[in-house]
């Protein structure tokens, strides 16, 4: 894994980055806890955070990047069964107990994250309780999250299913605009590159997104939420099983 530290610490006059949600979510005094067990690093694209049946040796606490979650089969077929910004966490069954990953972690947009060894999350984890509380009620969501997507890949048409992963991507990045190439889309849906054109084509005719070597830029959001699948409305940040029931 190729992940370079981040030597923004040793500048006297350091810039403010914009915190993990989750970890600001927790009292001052436990949040400065975790944070001194903590390092900041750069991930990049592409970069493997996990393997499924791989033990799990850090948790990643994303500032700025954003991390796939595919559930995997036989090796090669993928799903996205989530995604990962600054409102998570990657390693989080670690507090329910698990040892292994579950699902492959892939780093989708390069950014700053926070990496903590599992060993000293275990620990904080058992003694900290509104860490305790806090996770239980956002490894609740993702699995919830998990559940419907997984439903939405078998049941809804991949037009929709774009539109809702696309969504999902600009809620999660806070931007309009941002980079999914063609390969990555088709392991996110399951589906082939040529499914994933031609399910790009359809939304741009319709003037709801532009597409060009992976670019994408959503011209019209509304548009757009109407072509998706109802599971957008349930997973989108007020939704009901949205990441916006954690921070409550």
């Amino acid at each position: 894994m190729n992940l370079n530290f981040d030597t923004a610490h040793s500048d006297p006059a350091p810039q403010p980055v914009v915190p993990n949600r989750l970890l600001a979510s927790l009292p001052e005094e436990d949040l400065a806890q975790i944070e001194a067990l903590c390092e900041t690093v750069e991930a990049e694209v592409g970069e493997v955070l996990y393997e499924p049946g791989q033990a799990i040796a850090w948790i990643y606490f994303p500032i700025d990047a954003l991390v796939s979650l595919l559930a995997v089969a036989e090796g090669r077929m993928t799903l996205e069964v989530g995604s990962v910004g600054r409102e998570g966490m990657i390693g989080a069954s670690v507090a329910l107990g698990h040892r292994q990953a579950q699902v492959r972690a892939v780093v989708q947009r390069a950014g700053t994250v926070l990496r903590m060894a599992a060993e000293d999350f275990r620990r904080e984890f058992a003694r900290i309780e509104s860490l305790q509380h806090l996770l239980h009620r956002y490894t609740d969501t993702l699995l919830a999250q998990a559940i419907q997507i997984a439903v939405c890949s078998r049941f809804h048409v991949l037009e929709a299913r774009l539109a809702r992963s696309l969504l999902i991507t600009r809620d999660r990045l806070q931007s309009e605009k941002f980079h999914l190439t063609h390969e990555f889309l088709a392991h996110a849906l399951g589906v082939r590159r040529v499914g994933v054109t031609k399910a790009a084509s359809a939304l741009q005719n319709q003037k709801l997104i532009t597409y060009s070597r992976g670019n994408i830029e959503i011209l019209d959001s509304s548009g757009l939420e109407a072509v998706s699948c109802g599971c957008y409305e349930l997973v989108k940040e007020n939704g009901t099983i949205g990441m916006g029931t954690v921070f409550i």
